[in-house]
Order: C-alpha cells, then sequence, then structure tokens
C-alpha cells in the first residue's frame, strides 16, 4: 500500500492487493487476489472486485459496483449508481463481468451490465446493458424535453 492510502473497517482483501498514492476504499467491500488499485482511485463501499482487476488512476467505482475476474478499468473512469440523481433513490451500481475492459474517462451509468469480454472505448458514455464480447463507443446526447 502506498502513502495516503485509506482503507475502512469491514473490508476484506486477499493476497497480492497493491494500491497507488492515496487510495480510498470504503466498507463493506470485497476485493479478491492480485488487484491492482491506481493513484486517486476510489472504491465508494459496498463494492466486490474479483481476481486480476487493474482499476486504474483517478477511477471512482460507486457503492453496489461489482467487477468480475479479469476487468481492467483505465485512468478516470466513473461508475454510477443513483438514477435519479435524488437522496432517498435505491443505488444500483452497474456490474462489469469477466474480461471486460473499460477505457479511460468512460462512464457507465446505473445498473447497466458490461458482458464479459466486452470492450468499452475510451471516452464512452454507457446508457445500456453491453452484450458478451461487444465493443462500443461514444457519446451521443439527445433532447428529453424542450424549454420554453
Amino acid at each position: 500500500m502506498r502513502s495516503g492510502s485509506i482503507i475502512y473497517s469491514k473490508v476484506k482483501i486477499g493476497n497480492g492487493f497493491k494500491t497507488g498514492h492515496r487510495a480510498l476504499i470504503r466498507e463493506n467491500s470485497e476485493i479478491c487476489n492480485n488487484v491492482l488499485f491506481g493513484t486517486n482511485a476510489v472504491l465508494d463501499g459496498n463494492c466486490k472486485v474479483g481476481n486480476n482487476v487493474s482499476i486504474q488512476i483517478g477511477a471512482y467505482i460507486t457503492a453496489y459496483t461489482t467487477d468480475k475476474d479479469n476487468v481492467f478499468i483505465g485512468p478516470w473512469v466513473v461508475t454510477a449508481n443513483n438514477k435519479y440523481m435524488v437522496g432517498g433513490a435505491k443505488l444500483i451500481g452497474p456490474t462489469i463481468k469477466k474480461g471486460a475492459r473499460i477505457g479511460a474517462n468512460s462512464t457507465i451509468l446505473p445498473g447497466f451490465v458490461i458482458g464479459e469480454r466486452a470492450v468499452i472505448g475510451s471516452g464512452s458514455v454507457v446508457t445500456k446493458d453491453i452484450a458478451a464480447g461487444q465493443t462500443v463507443v461514444g457519446n451521443q446526447t439527445r433532447i428529453l424535453n424542450r424549454k420554453n
């Protein structure tokens, strides 16, 4: 563990765990074997991280996220768990399945599943489930309502 890192109570950590500087791991999380957790990365509690996972610098893994084995999460990836952005809402983190790769600066919205061996290109915003083996890229917005 590097300097400035904080691990809360009730965290289970397997063998071969490494962090960069100032990593933060919140309570009630489980981290399996051979996990690399980068500098300034945050695991925000009640998460499960599988074996052989690499979470790079500055990534934010929201509460209730599940990362299966052999997952790569690139620098500055953000996951979200509050679909309606209001207090008291049910929090549902994403599930990132075995062997998935998430490119730098991507955002994964609440509750979506990234399938096994799926690849999310850098800068993408995931707004639906991604099938196993699928490669996706992009960030396209659309108007939901018009102001008068």
